[in-house]
């Protein structure tokens, strides 16, 4: 827990801020897993934070949801733009 606390933290992963006072907070949970080598022995334990999202209330908490996601496609398509076009 203290490593996934630790890499939050030098990823700047969140911002603490002051919560309104018309909003409720969403909580957090940790989830715990064991990974296991091929042979079946422990390889080793991980935990993560993951955030309790199914709290939220649409268009109360929040308006809309995104995500970026690079597919390597896009990604050579706009590198031979980059190419063709100087």
């Amino acid at each position: 827990m203290d490593d996934e606390i630790r890499a939050l933290e030098i990823n700047q992963t969140w911002n603490l801020m002051e919560l309104p006072n018309d909003k409720k907070m969403v909580g957090c949970k940790w989830v715990y897993m064991v990974k296991y080598k091929s042979d079946g022995s422990i390889e080793r334990y991980k935990a993560r934070m993951a955030a309790r999202g199914y709290t939220q209330v649409y268009e109360i908490d929040y308006q809309e949801t995104f995500i970026l996601v690079g597919k390597l496609n896009t990604v050579r398509f706009l590198l031979s733009l980059a190419a063709i076009f100087n």
